[in-house]
């Protein structure tokens, strides 16, 4: 019933910056929390942002004060702008988003396909 579609991963030199999208679409009431989430081969899939409906962000120790995360309401849609992107970086990259689908529902958790960022000279 919800989808999300994640853009922007790509190839990127170390110190590069990247912005990923991520847009909800389908049977959608409400978005709460959304979040970026990573996963390199063989690690556990750790946070990376999370951002309330109001604004309120948090951020992995890693990646604080080169990372941003923002939404647009409007759009369903959540963004990860990437700075002073590091080697260890690399990694694929998903959305999840807390969604309620009607007005008498609870929310549920639904995650992106991901994108590969990969951070390399």
């Amino acid at each position: 019933q919800v989808q999300l579609v994640e853009s922007g991963g790509g190839l990127v030199q170390p110190g590069g910056s990247l912005r990923l999208s991520c847009a909800a679409s389908g049977r959608i009431f409400s978005i709460y929390t959304m979040g970026w989430y990573r996963q390199a081969p063989g690690k556990q899939r750790d946070m990376v942002a999370r951002i309330t409906t109001g604004g309120s962000t948090n951020y992995a120790d890693s990646v604080k004060g080169r990372f941003t995360i923002s939404r647009d309401n409007a759009k369903n849609t959540v963004y990860l702008q990437m700075n002073s992107l590091k080697p260890e970086d690399t990694a694929v990259y998903y959305c999840k988003a807390d969604v309620k689908i009607s007005d008498r529902g609870s929310t549920r958790d639904y995650w992106g396909q991901g994108t590969q960022v990969t951070v390399s000279s």
